[in-house]
């Protein structure tokens, strides 16, 4: 909820809840045309044209399941062939999309109204079945999705009209219209279990798939959306891991939009003529995931001389190259309406790190090393710094630089001393939930707290804005000072792409639009 959402004017928060469908979708949903829409779209957009995309991740273990989507990659497969619920603006307001309204008068049981004359790829209808079906799989445990979860909210989903769901949770959640544009949320087919084909209301039809080689999409010309994208012909999407590769591979013309620019490289691209880059400043982060499972990462002193190692403003300024904002080893960034501005910032202290790691044992000794792999944003020079200074005080850190190709699936929270690489969540009750509740499948660093889980159960059925807003503050303190997690940093995304490639806007939920691109994006050649 926003501050809008509180008790003002003889208005009740129930009726607000009620009116609330979903920030804003109330008026969003006499028609499709929502805020991105007006937001990203260039002026007088053509179609035509055929563009190639690269993307930083791309493995075997490429998807077109949403409930298996762990990666940007996967999620801009999501967004491209399939359609959520809701969608996210710039402003991370939630608009309207498949739904046409999303309501609730107790933030507990939700009425989802569904937008008539939607088909398929396979020119099937939308049903109530089909959404019922998309949401709940996720509960299944057989079904191994990535945000088993997020979902065990649902407590029932039913048909109760011709186009009309009715969505029950086991507590209130006002961010329910949020977290129904989640990726992993987009529409099936009811029953589907084959998802070779991704047969989905998106805006593009899969033409071929080779995981870990190249994903090609073509124009849905029976696309539900009147009037406006998609444009492009056709779309193809590869992985191409090696940050200075996917740079000269764009400079070449090979490909016409990239991801995840080295900030070293922002001015090679902005210097050459007929390339520009796209920022867009976010929650994404890098973090140091310090392994409770074992008897030294999972000592608390351990933990803590490693936090106070951080050279936090260096990160900034010379890894990042100023495409940041400094972190507090928590996840909820500054500038977010939930930020607990009043925890102390954790200073770069070598001494106060020695002494912890002395009463860790960690001094003197050799330490596991820290897999570090240039598919998560910074963390080879992140390790190097810290590598560094922990030399000069005794402590023998080594870095295990390992290729991006597989890091996922081979190596993440699979070492004592690893680096993950988080996209932005809009909900901060996805991120705590996803990422550090204790049974979470992304539980980076396998560390429990009752007491924060509590707080989470408390914080998600909480109406009242302030009381939230304070809950997720000692949220924030607990992650900080407890959890097994160094956050130095927020990073900018940092797009680039060939200038005859318009409409493209930032969404800050991830790069390329939270993955949205494919929608908005034209070529004017």
């Amino acid at each position: 909820m926003t501050e809008q959402e509180k008790t003002t004017g003889g208005v009740t928060r129930r009726d607000m809840l009620r009116l609330m469908t979903a920030g804003g979708a109330a008026m969003a949903g006499g028609g499709w045309i929502g805020t991105a829409s007006r937001a990203f779209a260039a002026p007088a957009p053509k179609k035509g044209g055929s563009i190639r995309v690269a993307y930083d991740t791309s493995s075997t273990a490429d998807t077109l399941d949403p409930a298996k989507a762990s990666t940007g990659s996967d999620y801009i497969r999501c967004f491209t062939f399939y359609s959520s619920l809701t969608t996210l603006d710039g402003t991370l307001t939630p608009q309207m999309n498949l739904a046409r309204s999303v309501e609730s008068r107790d933030g507990r049981v939700w009425m989802i109204k569904l937008r008539p004359g939607v088909t398929f790829h396979d020119g099937k209808s939308l049903t109530p079945a089909d959404v019922v079906f998309s949401l709940m799989r996720h509960k299944d445990p057989n079904t191994a999705s990535k945000i088993k979860v997020l979902a065990e909210q649902f407590t029932e989903a039913k048909q109760t009209g011709p186009d009309e769901v009715t969505l029950t949770l086991d507590s209130a959640n006002a961010d329910l219209p949020v977290i129904l544009a989640t990726p992993q949320l987009v529409i099936v087919k009811a029953g589907s279990t084959n998802f070779t084909t991704a047969v989905g209301t998106g805006p593009y039809r899969l033409k071929s798939f080779k995981p870990g080689v190249s994903t090609v999409g073509v124009r849905n010309e029976s696309y539900w959306k009147t009037g406006a994208g998609p444009y492009l012909d056709q779309i193809e999407l590869i992985g191409i891991s090696d940050d200075a590769a996917r740079v000269n591979a764009l400079l070449a013309g090979d490909v016409h939009l990239i991801n995840s620019v080295n900030p070293r490289q922002t001015r090679r691209i902005s210097s050459t003529t007929g390339y520009a880059m796209k920022e867009t400043k976010s929650g994404l982060y890098t973090d140091l995931i310090m392994r409770r499972d074992n008897p030294l990462t999972g000592n608390p002193d351990f933990v803590q001389g490693m936090k106070f190692l951080f050279d936090r403003e260096q990160l900034r300024s010379a890894v990042f190259q100023g495409y940041a904002v400094v972190g507090n080893d928590q996840p909820i960034q500054p500038g977010h309406r939930y930020f607990n501005a009043s925890l102390p910032q954790r200073p770069y202290d070598p001494d106060k790190a020695k002494f912890h790691f002395q009463k860790a044992g960690a001094v003197g000794i050799a330490l596991p090393p820290m897999y570090a792999t240039t598919d998560a944003n910074g963390s080879i020079e992140m390790a190097e710094l810290l590598q560094q200074a922990g030399a000069k005080i005794g402590v023998n850190l080594s870095v295990n630089r390992v290729p991006s190709d597989g890091y996922w699936s081979n190596h993440w929270m699979k070492h004592p001393l690893g680096f993950g690489n988080v996209n932005p969540r809009a909900s901060a009750d996805v991120l705590f939930s996803q990422f550090f509740k204790s049974n979470a499948p992304w539980n980076e660093s396998g560390w429990n707290s009752p007491k924060f889980d509590q707080l989470l159960a408390a914080a998600r059925s909480e109406t009242d804005e302030a009381k939230r807003k304070q809950m997720y503050g000692d949220m924030q303190v607990i992650v900080s000072e407890q959890c097994g997690i160094g956050i130095p940093a927020f990073l900018s995304f940092l797009d680039a792409y060939d200038t005859r490639l318009q409409g493209l806007g930032s969404i800050p939920t991830g790069a390329m639009m939270g993955g949205a691109f494919a929608e908005y994006v034209w070529w004017n050649a």
